[in-house]
């Protein structure tokens, strides 16, 4: 089973779990824009190559969408649509306002110089720059990506719309205040050990459902239904 048809799977189950309507249901598995762009640059050598780039726009309801941009040979459409459907969940299980959002390139960064990859990622921001921005979708690093990668975004983006340190999270800590840095540098981390520490009980057992993924957990998807069907938008 792919990606988006393991997603899709799950969240019907919760859907099912909430006794959705099958139109609300419908509604919240399509996406609200799907972009794929060819990027075409220079080689070091002087040779063309191209590479096809993808930017998912699940859901904007809670808020600006959130998401990263992934470098990997394996990136196509299925599962960059699976995990910006999966950002909407993620933001809304933990009540940020947000919503959910991915995107990616089908290369291997290893195989690419550094000049290379800033080529790649000014011509991949080119081509979307007039559908991200800070107040509708913000882009993170991600698998192949880095806080370099979100420099040349944030770089590139500014030809355009002028200087914007918002247009994307996971940046080099020299862009960044000094107050920023340490929550900046270690946040996934910081992440994964509350997950942990949350789910250990005090009898040194840890009681997760083995059958279901977290981000479809009915208060997870309720929250996103109360922001996105009732008004709440959780600022």
């Amino acid at each position: 089973m792919n990606a988006l048809a393991a997603t899709n799977r799950n969240f019907r189950h919760a859907a099912r779990l909430l006794s959705l309507d099958s139109k609300v249901e419908t509604s919240l598995l399509i996406p609200y824009r799907e972009v794929k762009v060819e990027c075409t640059i220079p080689k070091d050598d002087g040779t063309l190559t191209s590479f096809v780039g993808f930017r998912v726009q699940h859901d904007n309801s809670r808020g600006p969408m959130k998401g990263g941009i992934r470098y990997h040979p394996e990136v196509e459409h299925g599962e960059v649509n699976a995990l910006a459907q999966l950002m909407t969940w993620k933001t809304a299980v933990v009540n940020v306002p947000y919503g959910g959002a991915k995107g990616g390139i089908g290369c291997s960064p290893k195989e690419l110089s550094t000049s290379e990859l800033e080529r790649l990622t000014r011509v991949f921001t080119q081509k979307i720059h007039d559908l991200i921005g800070v107040n509708t979708d913000i882009p993170a690093p991600d698998m192949g990506t880095d806080g370099q990668t979100m420099a040349w975004i944030l770089d590139e983006y500014s030809k355009f719309h002028g200087y914007s340190p918002a247009i994307v999270t996971g940046k080099p800590l020299y862009t960044v205040k000094q107050t920023e840095k340490l929550a900046n540098h270690a946040a996934t981390t910081e992440k994964a050990l509350v997950c942990l520490r949350r789910t250990w009980r005090a009898d040194n057992v840890v009681t997760v459902e083995p059958t279901v993924f977290p981000y479809y957990s009915s208060d997870g998807i309720q929250r996103f239904l109360d922001g996105r069907w009732r008004g709440f938008c959780g600022f």
